[in-house]
């Protein structure tokens, strides 16, 4: 699918791989909605990538806040992309070190945003594509974000593993779902990226985690992520589809 001239959205879109999503998009030629809390520096980012991206505050999981998102998007043209990268982790274990039973609110906290948001955006965006007269064979196309942590779950990441091991079920069935409507969905599962998150973590810490990927042995870079997301839009015959972004890391219990 060609994507020059197109409207896009990327949720997430403020900073880290949903930042550089938005500037591999715009590098394409699409207009481009960014899509992050209103407490993000999402204008300011807007405002930096020029006339063709506008930013709308929304959650992703008020449908009322992204059914604004995605209009907005339409007003640019028909909706051809989303990139859904919006998310966020949480520490919880299933028994706290002084015996009681981890917190139920922080693990429902993570499935909301992660999962529900995702089946949200996607429910949202898909409904917008399937209005739209085909392009390149494509009424439209999502990529979603999953994590290596859907696979193999570190000790403490229960409701963030969880969260993405649903975002990973979700692709098939959301991909046969919408195929008669010319709709592709994939998902990208990406492993240590050098994201903000692990921008405030100490240098010699990232760089042992870097040290841990086979190869290369570094950080992802947002614009690794950036360039897969293009490629899944463009290509038609990728669908149904998780690949993992990792450099061939396999996740040690803790």
């Amino acid at each position: 699918m060609n994507l020059e001239n197109t409207s896009a959205l990327v949720t997430g879109g403020a900073s880290g791989l949903g930042l550089a999503c938005a500037k591999a998009l715009v590098a394409k030629g699409a207009s481009v909605v960014i899509v992050d809390l209103p407490t993000s520096a999402g204008a300011d980012v807007a405002a930096e990538l020029g006339v063709r991206v506008t930013f709308v505050a929304a959650d992703v999981t008020s449908g009322e806040e992204m059914e604004a998102a995605v209009a907005a998007a339409e007003a640019n043209g028909p909706l051809r992309s989303v990139l859904h990268c919006a998310g966020h982790g949480g520490a919880v274990r299933l028994v706290n070190r002084d015996g009681t039973p981890g917190s139920l609110e922080a693990y429902s906290r993570v499935i909301n945003t992660n999962l529900i948001g995702s089946f949200n955006v996607l429910r949202l965006a898909a409904a917008s594509m399937a209005k739209n007269e085909p392009l390149d064979g494509d009424r439209g196309a999502c990529v979603m974000t999953a994590s290596v942590a859907a696979f193999e779950g570190q000790i403490g990441q229960i409701p963030y593993a969880a969260s993405k091991a649903g975002v990973v079920g979700m692709t098939i069935v959301a991909a046969r779902d919408l195929a008669s409507k010319l709709i592709r969905v994939n998902t990208i599962a990406p492993g240590i990226f050098d994201t903000p998150l692990l921008g405030r973590l100490p240098e010699e810490i990232r760089q042992n985690l870097g040290a841990s990927v086979p190869h290369p042995a570094r950080l992802g870079r947002p614009d690794e992520f950036a360039a897969m997301a293009i490629h899944m839009l463009e290509n038609q015959i990728l669908n149904g589809e998780t690949i993992r972004l990792d450099g061939g890391i396999r996740m040690p219990p803790r």
